[in-house]
Formats: structure tokens, sequence, C-alpha cells
């Protein structure tokens, strides 16, 4: 028996300009997020929560929150760009260029703009990545750009994270 590591993420060494990842995973948003992330983030504009409201507008009904969208945009990234990331430096450029309805599901997908090593810290690099979302028809519903601080490979902040068991694990339970 052998132990396997799991996926380890990116380093700042495996990310190349121009570098595309297509984010695995999709999210439908339910009308329940809308409404949680309006109450968690005390968002009280109507628009979001108030179908009365919404309907007098040009959409005709809710708009799921903007933040949301882009929270679920960076959330969907993690697994391919930040799994090492330890700092956000910025987003910039952050546009919301269609709707997102209640029902909507989201993919997202980012390419590498740059890289360059740390001045300050040798064990890390700084990556910029341009990320967009699609809605299921394909429409851009938004785009930013963000710049993040990421783990070299044989980073030593990175060793002796998972803690050794009190007994190794076996077939037999």
């Amino acid at each position: 028996m052998s132990v396997k590591p799991g996926w380890q993420g990116r380093f700042f060494e495996d990310f190349g300009v121009g570098d595309v990842y297509q984010h695995p995973l999709g999210r439908t948003v339910s009308e329940a997020d809308n409404t949680w992330f309006s109450l968690l983030t005390m968002n009280s504009n109507q628009m979001h929560f108030n179908a009365e409201y919404a309907a007098r507008s040009e959409f005709g009904r809710p708009l799921v929150v903007s933040t949301l969208t882009v929270a679920i945009a960076v959330g969907q990234s993690v697994t391919d760009l930040t799994q090492n990331a330890f700092a956000n430096l910025g987003w910039d450029e952050i546009r919301m260029t269609h709707p997102v309805f209640a029902g909507d599901t989201l993919f997202s997908e980012s390419i590498v703009l740059e890289k360059r090593e740390s001045g300050s810290r040798p064990h890390a690099g700084i990556v910029t990545v341009r990320t967009r979302t699609l809605n299921q028809d394909g429409r851009e519903v938004c785009s930013f750009r963000r710049t993040f601080y990421v783990y070299k490979h044989g980073a030593a902040q990175l060793e002796g994270i998972f803690p050794d068991g009190e007994r190794p694990i076996g077939l037999e339970g």
C-alpha cells in the first residue's frame, strides 16, 4: 500500500502566459442563494429580493446580486489558479456584461496574462489572470482581472500540513 497525494493545485512555476483554464465546475444559482447572499452581505437593494419591485424594471424579475456572481467566478477558479495562493493583491476591470437570474448556470474560464517572481518573497511569485464567466447559453455575464501571490514548488510554508494519524489507515478499517 502506498500513499497517493491528491490534487495539489498549481504552483508559480506551473503557470505560463497565455495558458487558458476552463474551470471544471458549473454552478446553478438558486433563488435561495441570491436571498442568502443578499442577507449575508446586508444588500438592501430590492432588485435582488422583491419580485414586485423587480417586475417594474426592464428585466422583469429579480437580478442575482452581482457580487455573488463575482464570488462564484472566483470560487470556480480556485482549483486551477489559487489552490496554493496565499494572498489576493487586487481585482481590476470588473465588468457585469449580462444579467444573471435565479436558475442560470455559470461557468468560468481564465487566461494567464502575466507572471513574475516576487522581489520580497523568494518562496512565491505573482500571477495576473483575466477571468470571464458564461451562462448556460454561452453569454458572458462578468469578467475581471485578478492578481495574486502563489507559492512556488517546495515552499516551506506548505510542508507538513496534513497531520499524521494516531494509527495508519488500513483495509480492515
